[in-house]
């Protein structure tokens, strides 16, 4: 049991895309631009319409990934859920769950914007930032035109994973 909220995962899907038009745009668009040997022509001709759709539709599986990787309580499921007293609301192990919360604060003190994006800015430096490197390493691109990258990803991994902490249903109805 993943805590989300459907629509909110199609809204926090858009960040990429608002932080690169931003990124890519004002701040890092011409130093990208020379680093992967792009012309301004050849940007004028791309298909918008197919580039931003499917970037949308690939923004919103990591929308819905990103909770998996800050919320760290999603693990109670992978230890408790095929037990039975799992299904029931009411049961001494949920009873159990609510004291751990209520004396730790497992969620609502811990789940907050600062929590989610530290997290969301570690797994693109984790995951992403290795991907990034190994791609540009064997399409000889420069460590400037990687790091380019990667701190898109940082910025919007870590809006990302902010906004999941800040905004999904908490405190979980443990």
């Amino acid at each position: 049991m993943i805590p989300s909220n459907f629509w909110l995962t199609f809204l926090f899907a858009l960040v990429p895309m608002a932080v690169g038009m931003i990124y890519y745009g004002p701040l890092f668009g011409k130093a990208w631009q020379r680093e992967a040997g792009v012309t301004d022509a050849e940007l004028e001709n791309g298909n918008m319409l197919k580039i931003l759709g499917l970037s949308y539709v690939y923004s919103v599986i990591l929308a819905a990934f990103i909770p998996l990787l800050v919320v760290h309580q999603t693990g109670l499921s992978g230890m408790f859920g095929m037990l039975p007293e799992w299904a029931e609301s009411g049961s001494a192990l949920w009873q159990d769950l609510n004291a751990l919360d209520d004396k730790w604060g497992m969620y609502s003190r811990h789940l907050h914007f600062g929590h989610g994006a530290l997290h969301g800015a570690m797994g693109a430096l984790a995951i992403v930032a290795p991907i990034i490197c190994i791609n540009g390493l064997f399409e000889r691109k420069s460590w400037k035109y990687m790091l380019i990258h990667v701190g898109y990803w940082a910025i919007a991994m870590a809006l990302m994973g902010g906004l999941v902490c800040q905004f999904l249903d908490w405190p979980l109805p443990l």
